[in-house]
């Protein structure tokens, strides 16, 4: 069962490891410029953002097995609508196809270890499905270059098909085709509210310009979006107040253990943020060219790959509270060693190990544990998928904060260790709320 649930993960992250050096064969391929380029991942993101809540109720309301094998063959979709697109726009349509499939893969099978496994087992067993984003990272960018050398682009898409084949066939036969005893009705007023809200906000921070940040906040496009967001989350609020099966109950945010590990996710989201600048910042501080910068970022792909089984296995051993606060330390310790080694690849190398082990254990295994132990089984993806959203809110705004900084500072050095020093005293408030944990 458990290794169904590695094939899809990993079919998904893999997607997000090969999309990077995709980009620069597509722009070339269809003649297109810096911003419209970048919807290739903005169209991804927006539809995961909205498709997490929808996919997780719909796993709660109907199994986890339908649900799951739903969005393998939505993302193996995709992935034939991009690789066989004759122009752009048909292209944009597989990326959201891919996104709505991928956002409910992790979270069903978050809910399918909650199901399936006893308490005891669930760290480990989600510290194995966190080990895949690394081990991803890791073979993404290597079989991308291979196949960039040897073939053309639409075969980095078509390389998930086989893990899509064995991810539906496998599923299928081992996944637990459980139902909830009574069926409610999809809140749609509740899916389309919170849907306008992610989408607004989404938007929103998209469109903020890191290199002119106070501009940008003050446009129109901007203010209106986040105003909106904001109003729409109000309206989604009372909605679900009042509902008779909401899309999320708002009980469940009454839990001390829930409103913490929501807003570490999103902390985390921000740390997380800067797996984009780590290339752009070796670069910078050590003059090398883009393709050994790529190589410098392996020991934090390793250390994702490595800290999640080892946090999930302490996980059960000594329970959420404990890991939390020994990633939040190991995070704020790293991010203080890059921001004041950034001339130095030994504080550099050791840096990105310590973001990359702290980041494993909070997302890999310990917030998604708090959840399913304070979610009921009725509610476990959908309570999943929370964990997944304010983690990609906490990566948008993250991106765009970071790129604020470094723009002010000119793009020096110096940016970067001023991003990375506000990232670390944001880690080390991180490690403070998670004092308040049970023990």
């Amino acid at each position: 069962m458990l290794g169904a649930l590695f094939l899809g993960v990993l079919m998904a992250a893999l997607d997000i490891a090969i999309v990077g050096p995709a980009l620069p064969a597509l722009q070339a391929h269809f003649s297109l410029d810096e911003r419209q380029v970048a919807w290739v991942i903005s169209a991804f993101v927006l539809a995961n953002l909205v498709g997490v809540p929808l996919m997780a109720r719909l796993s709660d309301l109907f199994g986890r097995r339908s649900v799951f094998v739903l969005d393998v063959g939505l993302f193996a979709t995709g992935a034939v609508v991009v690789a066989a697109s004759p122009a752009f726009g048909v292209l944009l349509v597989g990326r959201v196809l891919q996104g709505f499939g991928a956002s409910g893969i992790f979270p069903v099978a978050s809910a399918v270890v909650g199901d399936a496994f006893p308490p005891e087992r669930q760290g480990a067993a989600l510290g194995v499905l966190g080990a895949v984003f690394g081990v991803a990272f890791l073979i993404g960018p290597v079989s991308a270059g291979i196949l960039l050398n040897v073939a053309s682009w639409p075969w980095l898409f078509l390389l998930n098909l086989p893990l899509a084949a064995l991810a539906l066939a496998f599923g299928w036969r081992l996944l637990p085709a459980t139902r909830p005893p009574v069926r409610h009705r999809l809140d749609g007023r509740g899916l389309l509210l919170l849907t306008g809200l992610l989408l607004a906000l989404a938007y929103g921070l998209n469109q903020i310009d890191t290199e002119a940040l106070g501009a940008s906040l003050v446009s129109a496009r901007v203010w209106l979006s986040l105003l909106g967001a904001a109003a729409l989350l109000f309206l989604f609020i009372r909605h679900e107040q009042r509902v008779a099966a909401p899309l999320i109950r708002p009980a469940l945010f009454r839990s001390r253990q829930v409103r913490l590990a929501v807003i570490l996710a999103a902390g985390t989201g921000l740390s997380e943020a800067t797996f984009s600048f780590f290339s752009v910042l070796a670069v910078t501080a050590f003059a090398v060219d883009p393709s050994t910068a790529s190589y410098m970022l392996l020991p934090l792909f390793v250390a994702v790959a490595f800290g999640s089984p080892v946090m999930g296995r302490l996980l059960d051993q000594r329970g959420p509270r404990t890991v939390v606060l020994i990633c939040c330390g190991l995070l704020t310790i790293g991010l203080l060693a890059v921001a004041f080694g950034a001339g130095l690849r030994g504080l550099f190398y050791a840096g990105s190990v310590l973001i990359g082990l702290g980041i494993a254990g909070l997302l890999g295994s310990a917030l998604n544990y708090i959840l399913l132990q304070e979610s009921d089984a009725s509610e476990r993806a959908v309570a999943q998928g929370m964990i997944t959203l304010f983690v990609n809110v906490g990566i948008l705004l993250g991106a765009s904060l970071i790129g604020a900084i470094v723009a002010s500072g000119g793009g020096s050095v110096a940016g970067f260790q001023t991003a990375f020093l506000f990232l670390a005293g944001l880690s080390a408030g991180l490690f403070g709320l998670a004092l308040r944990l049970k023990r």
